[in-house]
């Protein structure tokens, strides 16, 4: 039984990260660049920034695309412009502007080659699985013909939209997924009526899946795969070794830092460990090599990495966006209908 998704586990272990970033302490301080878009001076509290270890698509998020860096829309900027151009066979601009990317994933799915777009795959992959699950019911596939066991549980799955843009805002769109507004006239020629999910933003509709609801115990698996570390490239010799070690200490790094701060998972469901299990290091031949790692070291590990890094001549940088006046007026609009109890949340693909 599936307890924690691969995505949600990806999600948590972002959190664990940007928390250990922004802390005030010295010991604790880690230097990890990623992008904000900050709402601050908007209007639109208690909302204050997103960043793209927040954002649903990480650092191709909508929420970024309709931003700007220095008065130009973000993509079109030139440190969006690498972004956009990168690919794993040169990878120096998501390692230099937001290496949790290339961690756990990213997929530039609206750029101008469409799904020919900058593409990612995750080097991290973390679940939690229930073992020893009890089953109420066997029934038929209609897919496969074999039979598959039910539980009582279900789960509800959904993309929440960290802005709470609401589907029945106004929204045109123009001849690109960037030339929309809320306004027609300002959208371009031959602009159409979509829904907000159309250029990327507001929510999608929850799905319902069996889920168990008991398990003997919970088993936390992950991998940080070498293999896959091994296509990233940053420019040819000792810098592509440098950055696929820095993507790998990151990765040990959120592994950590999740485990020191506890599995609260949703209600009721709090996972307590039994004892800590070590790493393993699996050879190409399937042996193994047991280590422990504790948080000291994982830090130490990290920052020794970023170090060597720049040294190897990474510009490393954090970016802050502003949020276009678009971007702000349908967030402005979308809490408006809320606060009418037009939500419009009952429609699909809303």
């Amino acid at each position: 039984m599936l307890v924690d998704s691969v995505q949600s586990q990806a999600n948590r272990l972002e959190e664990a990260l940007l928390t250990v970033a922004e802390e005030e302490t010295h010991d604790l301080s880690v230097p990890l660049p990623y992008v904000t878009v900050d709402f601050r001076g908007k209007g639109l509290e208690p909302l204050e920034r997103i960043t793209s270890l927040d954002a649903p698509h990480r650092v191709y998020d909508a929420i970024l695309r309709d931003s700007l860096l220095d008065d130009v829309p973000f993509m079109r900027s030139e440190d969006g412009r690498r972004l956009a151009a990168a690919k794993p066979a040169d990878a120096t601009a998501l390692l230099e502007l937001s290496p949790t990317a290339l961690l756990f994933g990213a997929w530039h799915s609206q750029g101008e080659g469409g799904g020919l777009g900058a593409k990612f795959s995750r080097s991290l992959v973390s679940e939690i699985m229930g073992i020893d699950v009890p089953v109420d019911q066997l029934l038929v596939s209609e897919r496969t013909g074999e039979l598959e066991p039910r539980t009582a549980g279900r789960r509800t799955g959904s993309r929440i939209d960290p802005l709470g843009i609401l589907r029945k805002v106004e929204v045109f769109k123009g001849a690109s997924v960037s030339d929309w507004s809320t306004d027609k006239s300002q959208a371009g020629r031959g602009a159409k009526k979509v829904r907000p999910s159309e250029i990327n933003h507001s929510n999608i509709a929850p799905t319902v899946q069996p889920l168990g609801v008991t398990c003997d115990h919970a088993e936390h698996r992950a991998t940080i795969t070498l293999a896959g570390l091994r296509r990233l490239r940053f420019g040819g010799g000792k810098r592509d070794m440098t950055g696929r070690t820095l993507i790998a200490a990151l990765g040990l790094l959120a592994l950590v830092e999740q485990d020191m701060r506890g599995y609260s998972l949703r209600s009721r469901c709090d996972l307590v460990c039994d004892g800590s299990a070590p790493l393993e290091f699996v050879r190409a031949n399937g042996s193994t090599k047991e280590f422990d790692l504790d948080r000291a070291t994982a830090l130490a590990l990290y920052r020794d990495a970023y170090t060597r890094a720049e040294a190897e001549g990474f510009e490393f940088r954090s970016l802050t966006l502003e949020p276009q006046d678009k971007l702000v007026e349908i967030i402005r609009r979308s809490r408006q209908l809320a606060l009418e109890g037009e939500g419009g949340e009952e429609e699909d693909g809303g």
